[in-house]
């Protein structure tokens, strides 16, 4: 079955042969089979017929009782009159009908099929990879997922859920996976070694990441520059979690590669289960673990970029958190499927930032609260502000991470990085186009 929309509100279907369809208009449903002579017309036109006949049957009747009391002349004007106004009605019936059947077979042309499905994504079948889909972090990508917006896209998409970020850029490059959901930091790094991803949109307007000292370490720690010596756990070696503890040792005078002992716990539980055995002395990492850590007492915040006043803090400015990327090639290659991806994710956007962390809550699956619900919702609650609710890239937020990353990572200082070619807002601006089209 085939459907097409039409003028005024009207829906049309044809079965595969497109011998035969039905028109939804205003809330009424007329059906018909085209063809001459067909059994569904042949129906139609006796039932006509019959309530017809059940009229004139009926107006006789009134007629005989008025005839008592009237003249024969009164008697035969009146009856005109009636007769006149059901031809008249009749007329106008059949006319109103009738319009809706040939808008309908001006529908089912084949250029009308050919309109329908120009905007058919080039690659249906997507594989996405993510570093740890559980974490609050990467929640507009299991939102998308679970709300079915991808199917209502025309995507029929796979999540490889890898160790962590950097395994997701690595899978993105050597074309194991179509599209990454990772942080913005690694557009500017992999343009640096010739390997461009471009962002497609920005899933969190803030990082979202924390750091924490072991609350066995915190009476030592008074500020960044006590980060040396300490074996520091990140989700990664090379994640943008390793790239905000480097920041804050190289703005406090430390060298991020002599200084401290990095230490890959991974994203979800597993970082959890290290700060438990105390097998760190801090750790940059993001919620829901970042609360239950808080939670159990296991560690300190000390820097909290879940906020636009905490993301100044510890960057001086607007810094892109989360984003979707794909290689320049695939967005070449594949421009609608690019935009259906990209349609489907500001759908969840949109869907986060008009629902409560309750309702968020209910929406994932049991394990992603790692055991303790109510912490969980407030993670959620902690976390909210981070997210976009468009898509849109923050002015000045791509030249905030360049401005941070140049400060630590050598091929990107020495890199000639042109930030216009690191993101795009194109198909976040066609998606709040096409979004608001009824």
């Amino acid at each position: 079955m085939r459907s097409r929309r039409g003028a005024g509100g009207s829906t049309y279907f044809s079965d595969w042969l497109g011998t035969n369809f039905v028109v939804q208009y205003d809330g009424m449903t007329v059906k018909h089979a085209i063809g001459p002579g067909s059994a569904r017309e042949r129906r139609r036109t006796d039932a006509s017929r019959l309530r017809t006949s059940n009229l004139v049957r009926a107006t006789t009747a009134r007629s005989d009782q008025i005839v008592s009391k009237l003249d024969d002349r009164q008697h035969e004007e009146r009856l005109q009159k009636a007769f006149a106004r059901k031809q008249e009605g009749t007329r106008v019936s059949r006319q109103w009908v009738g319009s809706i059947f040939v808008c309908a077979a001006i529908s089912l042309t084949p250029f009308g099929v050919a309109a329908a499905q120009q905007n058919k994504p080039e690659k249906p079948a997507i594989k996405i990879a993510v570093g740890g889909k559980s974490a609050l972090f990467y929640l507009p990508l299991s939102v998308t997922e679970r709300l079915g917006y991808f199917k209502d896209a025309g995507l029929d998409v796979e999540i490889d859920d890898v160790s962590s970020g950097t395994h997701t850029l690595q899978a993105v490059i050597a074309g194991s996976a179509d599209i990454g959901t990772g942080t913005f930091d690694h557009a500017i790094q992999m343009q640096a070694k010739k390997q461009p991803i471009i962002a497609l949109l920005e899933m969190g307007r803030y990082p979202g990441l924390i750091m924490g000292v072991m609350t066995s370490k915190q009476s030592r720690y008074h500020g960044p520059k006590d980060l040396k010596g300490m074996k520091i756990g990140v989700t990664g070696l090379g994640s943008s979690t390793q790239f905000m503890a480097a920041y804050l040792m190289v703005r406090n005078g430390l060298n991020p590669q002599t200084d401290a002992t990095f230490i890959a716990t991974g994203t979800t539980s597993t970082a959890v289960a290290a700060a438990k055995r105390a097998e760190i002395d801090a750790i940059v990492t993001s919620d829901p673990m970042a609360s239950v850590m808080t939670a159990d007492n296991l560690i300190k915040v000390v820097a909290d970029t879940r906020t636009p006043t905490g993301t100044q803090d510890v960057y001086g400015g607007p810094y892109p958190g989360g984003v979707v990327y794909a290689t320049p090639a695939f967005i070449e290659q594949n421009p609608k499927t690019t935009q259906a991806i990209v349609n489907a994710f500001v759908r969840g956007l949109h869907w986060i930032a008009s629902h409560s962390p309750e309702d968020i809550a209910k929406l994932m699956p049991p394990e992603y609260a790692l055991g303790n619900k109510p912490v969980y919702i407030k993670a959620i609650a902690a976390s909210k502000a981070m997210y976009s609710p468009d898509g849109h890239f923050l002015p000045g937020a791509p030249e905030t991470a360049y401005n941070v990353l140049k400060e630590f990572n050598p091929p990107v200082a020495a890199a000639k990085i042109d930030l216009s070619k690191t993101y795009t807002n194109r198909f976040v601006e066609q998606a709040a186009q096409t979004l608001k089209q009824p």
